[in-house]
């Protein structure tokens, strides 16, 4: 349930922006725009190419680690299922976007004068809270054991 409404979010906030923002920027307010960027690489815009063999091969390995998610949801502790399906709806939104449009719309730009953040969307803020809170979770708990 969680990877579906993770997956719908993402979707819906993409479709929005797309039909709606096109090539305009939208001004929210000082520290905040929605700015439709077409990303081909990875996350914050690693690896972007217009090669479509490094294309092909980073969306295969993105693939590998979709199936390696859902193993480690099948074996994991409910705490952890939770956390691993918030990653794994992220990345299937933006695999989806790989797949379908050939880059990963992202369209969130957070910035504080001329300093902008990398441009993201909803898949990758609920991998990036899926990943801290797994990290944070074994730090704490790895603390507790000693």
């Amino acid at each position: 349930m969680i990877i579906s409404l993770v997956f719908f979010l993402d979707r819906y906030s993409k479709i929005k922006i797309i039909t709606n923002l096109n090539e305009n920027n939208l001004y929210i307010n000082d520290f905040l725009n929605f700015n439709l960027v077409w990303n081909t690489g990875i996350g914050f815009g690693f690896f972007s190419t217009n090669s479509s063999l490094i294309y092909n091969l980073i969306t295969g390995i993105i693939c590998f680690v979709i199936i390696f998610l859902i193993y480690l949801i099948i074996k994991t502790k409910k705490i952890d299922k939770i956390l691993f399906s918030l990653i794994l709806g992220g990345a299937l939104g933006n695999v989806y976007d790989r797949l379908t449009y050939f880059a990963v719309p992202d369209f969130i730009d957070i910035h504080y004068k001329n300093f902008h953040w990398f441009t993201f969307n909803i898949a990758d803020i609920f991998i990036t809270i899926g990943i801290i809170v797994f990290i944070l979770k074994d730090l704490i708990l790895k603390d507790e054991k000693n």
